[in-house]
């Protein structure tokens, strides 16, 4: 059984071959006049006319004075049909093939090919080739897509390969950008501006989470690599902007999972002199508007079972209070509880309890056992103070905040409030988090007092919104894992490649 070295040896056969004849076999220069999805949608009209069109070969057949090659590009396939006397011979100046030289090629490779739109003697709609051009010689073969790709681990090392292969894979991610593309098209249409912001802080601020450590040598200086976006853009409402958001990666040092990775792309916006109701509304038409540009369709089977429905413009989400949820579920006082009945709650449902558990912490796991029991969607609200730091208290109620945030598939999908613009209030709430990093709580909030010393200057009332890729991986119905192009993996050689290149010295699986 032929090995993968063997179909690698054979091709480079071919590549040889075709120096030999002077065939540039990685030419710079392609032309195309049309998509190969046109052909086949515009035939009447194209019927007869001359075309140029690129792809790859997926298919090669040659019976003796004719030969059939199926190409792909990124809109579709198309037959290309070629008949001796019909093509031109070789021009090696210009990579060209004659009929004589078919042999050399393979599928996986690139070609050029012009000539007449036509239909064959069956029906299919073809090119009758009068030119053929080598774009690109592949030394590797493709998998076979009858064979299918589905091992998960080759795939995401070479997803490259898997949006080739698997067809479901490669439209997955034109949804992804579509959901991104949506969501700023949807805030601009609402006036708001798209600033983008560093990566790379002196404090990580602005979410609950270990940050990653980065090191700059021009200024001698360990930066952060961002967790959130949020201190920087709520800095430019202090700055006079009123609408602001910005879509980009942050980056949390914390474990894999089916719903989290420690790189994700994510979108936060601020809307100075709006407060959360205001949010609300907003956030109700984001969602369904990324939902019918993505999948024009409002109606979800999720992975885990739950059947979500966005519902009718009209409609509001319903509201769930974080602090009736948590008295109904573990018979807790939210605010007077004391630390060992939140430990007592936490072991008698099955949630680990840590050395340096505290109270916020240990309520805040309670909640997320109960949150996977609601389908949604509907806005969390009633949350306590003291599990949100940057939030404003609800007029009345300084225990609790005017925060929302939106469940769906038994999860939390985006988190915003109203802001927190008090400077005096913000340093106290700030140096309990200092206080709770102090005693080991590495996710706490660090003290960043230039954000205080910005908002002494005055930041407007307003409202701030954020959400991740989670959202698109939900409806989508994939893991966090699936839903992103090139995943994150340990760093391997695969045997084959390491015994094709010896003299490289390439590691091996688990070695440095």
């Amino acid at each position: 059984m032929a090995t993968l070295k063997d179909f690698r040896d054979e091709r480079l056969r071919k590549l040889g071959e075709l120096k030999e004849l002077g065939i540039n076999a990685y030419p710079a220069t392609a032309n195309r006049s049309h998509e190969l999805i046109q052909v086949t949608r515009e035939f009447d009209q194209l019927q007869g006319r001359e075309v140029s069109v690129v792809g790859r070969i997926i298919n090669i057949r040659k019976f003796g004075k004719i030969a059939f090659i199926v190409i792909r590009d990124a809109s579709g396939t198309v037959q290309l049909f070629l008949r001796e006397g019909l093509v031109e011979g070789l021009n090696s100046e210009q990579s060209q093939l004659g009929i004589e030289q078919l042999s050399l090629l393979d599928s996986g490779d690139f070609v050029e090919a012009s000539g007449p739109v036509i239909k064959t003697q069956t029906g299919e709609i073809s090119i009758e080739v009068r030119r053929l051009r080598l774009l690109t010689k592949a030394l590797r073969p493709l998998p076979n897509t009858q064979d299918g790709f589905t091992n998960k681990e080759e795939r995401f090392r070479r997803r490259y390969i898997d949006t080739n292969v698997n067809h479901d894979v490669f439209e997955r991610f034109l949804r992804r950008s579509i959901f991104w593309q949506a969501t700023r098209e949807f805030l601009l249409g609402e006036g708001f501006i798209e600033i983008n912001i560093p990566v790379l802080e002196v404090t990580a601020g602005g979410a609950d989470a270990t940050p990653f450590v980065t090191h700059m040598d021009a200024l001698d200086q360990d930066f952060y690599l961002r967790i959130s976006h949020e201190l920087p853009l709520k800095r430019l409402l202090v700055g006079g902007y009123e609408k602001v958001f910005d879509i980009g990666p942050r980056f949390r040092n914390e474990n894999y999972s089916d719903e989290h990775l420690p790189e994700h792309i994510a979108m936060e916006w601020y809307w100075a002199y709006a407060d959360w109701r205001k949010g609300m509304k907003l956030t109700q038409r984001l969602v369904r508007y990324i939902a019918d540009q993505t999948w024009q369709t409002r109606y979800f089977s999720l992975t885990n079972g739950m059947k979500v429905d966005l519902g009718l413009d009209e409609q509001d989400w319903p509201r769930v209070s974080f602090v009736d949820i948590i008295r109904e579920k573990y018979g807790l006082d939210v605010f007077n509880s004391t630390l060992d009945e939140v430990k007592g709650q936490l072991r008698e449902h099955n949630i680990e309890v840590e050395q340096t558990e505290n109270r916020s912490r240990g309520i805040d796991k309670l909640w997320k056992k109960v949150r996977t029991t609601i389908a949604g969607p509907a806005f969390l609200v009633d949350i306590p103070t003291f599990l949100q730091p940057l939030a404003k208290t609800q007029a009345g109620k300084p225990e609790l905040t005017e925060q929302f945030n939106l469940l769906l598939g038994g999860t939390e999908l985006c988190k915003a409030y109203s802001e927190l613009n008090d400077p005096i209030d913000q340093l106290n709430r700030f140096k309990e988090q200092q206080a709770m990093r102090d005693a080991g709580d590495d996710e706490a909030m660090m003290l960043d007092i230039d954000y205080v010393e910005a908002l002494e200057y005055a930041m407007p009332p307003a409202c701030g919104f954020g959400l991740s890729e989670r959202l698109f991986w939900y409806l989508e119905g994939v893991t966090a894992r699936e839903g992103v192009i090139f995943p994150h993996l340990r760093y391997e050689v695969d045997g084959v490649t390491r015994g094709l290149y010896p003299d490289l010295h390439l590691p091996a699986a688990n070695e440095p």
